[in-house]
């Protein structure tokens, strides 16, 4: 008589253990909005610069040409202004980065959602004088 090993032995039940989520509540915090050419990104942190929430045009549902538009940049902010009420936020810093088209539209859905805005920054780089350019076309 053949008896199979696997029978033999006994099935051990997995312990999962469950991890609830602390809520944070954060009264004031900051906003980085970076606007590139071709998206928009949001990223809503608390005052020590930890990640709470984030999004993007991408992220809000568009693809291609329409994730540069200032629509799509509202839609996105939005949401992180949702998130951002989540946590019981009320004032926030905005920090404004690049040439997109998404700057100006992030601060009026801002507005909007009701949070207030403390203070705006543009901290786009700018190069002093930068590298060497590339030598001239001819034509």
């Amino acid at each position: 008589m053949v008896v199979h090993r696997k029978t033999l032995m006994a099935k051990r039940q997995i312990k999962t253990k469950s991890v609830k989520k602390v809520e944070k509540k954060v009264s004031s915090g900051r906003v980085y909005v970076t606007a590139t050419f071709n998206n928009t990104l949001i990223t809503l942190t608390d005052t020590g610069g930890n990640t709470l929430a984030w999004g993007t045009s991408g992220t809000a549902g568009f693809k291609g040409a329409r994730r540069s538009t200032p629509y799509a940049a509202i839609s996105a902010m939005e949401k992180v202004a949702q998130s951002a009420k989540g946590f019981g936020m009320s004032s926030v810093e905005v920090y404004i980065k690049g040439p997109g088209s998404g700057r100006d539209a992030t601060i009026k859905a801002l507005r909007g959602a009701g949070i207030n805005i403390t203070m705006i920054a543009d901290v786009t780089p700018i190069p002093h004088n930068g590298p060497r350019p590339k030598k001239r076309r001819r034509v």
